[in-house]
């Protein structure tokens, strides 16, 4: 079953009907159709229900990549941790490696070893489309990293992030969590170039780090993709907000993936996959279930909105800078 609406006006929101066990909500970024001319595409953001059984997880995971891909979506991100339980002690009991795609043979994957990533691979060749693996614990030697990769068209690795700001919180009376308990931090500035535009990459709690996001503006990035798993604490106060406040900050597209809200989970994920625009609206999301959100997006309205509000050349570089510092080279933004 799918449940479609449009949005009639710029600050409408499209919200997938709960009571469907999957549903679908599509919407346009710019009040045009779906992606054709050079810098338009179609998104789908998969909301998918994680459990205990990771191929029952990588299985729906496929499903709902080929349900975005029937909707007619080029790019599709799934969420953070897609193929485990969001918690600590069990990231290392679900971890597999993850190639280095800047390595030869970033695409040959031992199925065994690594059936999370083989699952993307496949998925992104069969449909044709520019996959963003959400996340997946990974292993490297004796460290755990929470792992985004991205995949092409053609089955081919296209970048890997691993999650550089780790969850580690106290809210009295909501949530403590410590990521770093049993992951590392990754230390790289993610990208990859589609013939639409420049993506940036980030993963959940990175969202929270506005000079990041800035970082993957000024190398070039008109989308930033953030898959995460945000709870019922901090979602309903800060997940939407953040998202508004990134895509604002830097005249940019932000889209999440979440995972479904699972009832036996001890973890309770917000849900609530969206898209905002470069003005701050959201014009695509769904509620806490499992859904599939589809957007058509226009990259010309990132432009447009920098023309007229150009901040980017405003800036006082006389008086302060942004740099990063980080080992590995930041990317260049291409139209420099």
């Amino acid at each position: 079953l799918v449940a479609r609406a449009a949005v009639p006006a710029a600050r409408s929101v499209t919200r997938a009907a709960l009571p469907l066990r999957r549903t679908m909500a599509a919407a346009s970024a710019s009040g045009g159709a779906g992606g054709g001319k050079a810098g338009t595409f179609r998104l789908g953001l998969c909301q998918t229900l994680v459990g205990t059984d990771k191929a029952v997880n990588l299985a729906t995971a496929r499903a709902a990549v080929a349900e975005a891909v029937g909707a007619g979506a080029q790019v599709v991100v799934l969420p953070e941790c897609f193929n485990s339980p969001y918690a600590t002690d069990q990231f290392p009991v679900y971890a597999e490696p993850v190639n280095d795609p800047a390595s030869d043979g970033a695409s040959v994957i031992d199925e065994e070893k690594q059936p999370s990533t083989a699952m993307l691979r496949d998925a992104a060749k069969e449909h044709g489309v520019y996959l963003v693996g959400g996340s997946i614990p990974e292993r490297d030697g004796d460290r755990v990293f929470n792992t985004c990769t991205v995949w092409g068209p053609d089955g081919g690795m296209l970048a890997r992030h691993r999650k550089m700001h780790l969850f580690d919180i106290s809210v009295p009376g909501g949530i403590t969590f410590r990521e770093s308990d049993t992951l590392s931090a990754g230390a790289a500035l993610t990208t990859f170039d589609t013939p639409y535009c420049r993506f940036g990459v980030g993963i959940c709690y990175d969202i929270r780090f506005p000079l990041l996001a800035a970082l993957m503006r000024k190398a070039g990035c008109k989308v930033l993709l953030y898959p995460g798993a945000f709870n019922t604490t901090t979602g309903p106060a800060h997940w939407e907000l953040l998202q508004r406040g990134r895509a604002v900050d830097n005249q940019v597209y932000v889209a999440t993936a979440s995972p479904a809200r699972n009832p036996e989970s001890a973890y309770q994920a917000w849900g609530h996959s969206s898209l905002v625009n470069p003005w701050g609206e959201v014009v695509a999301t769904t509620e806490h279930g499992p859904a599939v959100v589809v957007a058509d997006v226009d990259v010309a309205r990132a432009d447009a909105i920098r023309g007229q509000i150009p901040v980017g050349v405003q800036a006082r570089s006389d008086l302060y800078e942004l740099s990063w510092v980080g080992e590995a080279p930041a990317p260049k933004d291409p139209e420099t």
